[in-house]
């Protein structure tokens, strides 16, 4: 449903012929639900792959990369990106079989926000 308001003038009465149409949209849809995706630690998966994980399949800079990676090792678990639910999906694919590929047992997960 859209609401149009046009207006003309200014607030002091003198029309000075400017007018501005201000268009109001209501979504009809509401928006699809977001998933976090979720980095796990363990005990035998190196720094430097995490990190290497964190640069390739989200974008990271290195520092950023090395940020979350102490952070998974610190707390135990960090959230490395919200996506659309296929997407999550993907990377956390992505990440299970680069781990499972380079034989270590890094865990990806995803969670509703």
């Amino acid at each position: 449903m859209q609401h149009l308001v046009i207006m003309s003038g200014s607030d002091d009465g003198k029309d000075d012929g400017d007018a501005s149409v201000i268009v109001d949209t209501k979504p009809k849809t509401k928006r699809p639900p977001l998933y976090k995706v979720l980095l796990l630690n363990d005990d035998y998966t190196p720094m430097e792959f995490v990190v290497a994980v964190l640069e390739r399949f989200f974008g990271m800079s290195h520092a950023q990369a090395f940020e979350i990676m102490l952070t998974v090792h610190k707390k135990g678990v960090a959230v490395v990106g919200v996506f659309s639910h296929e997407i999550a999906e993907t990377k956390v694919a992505q990440v299970m079989d680069f781990a499972r590929r380079h034989q270590h047992p890094l865990q990806c997960t995803m969670e509703k926000e």
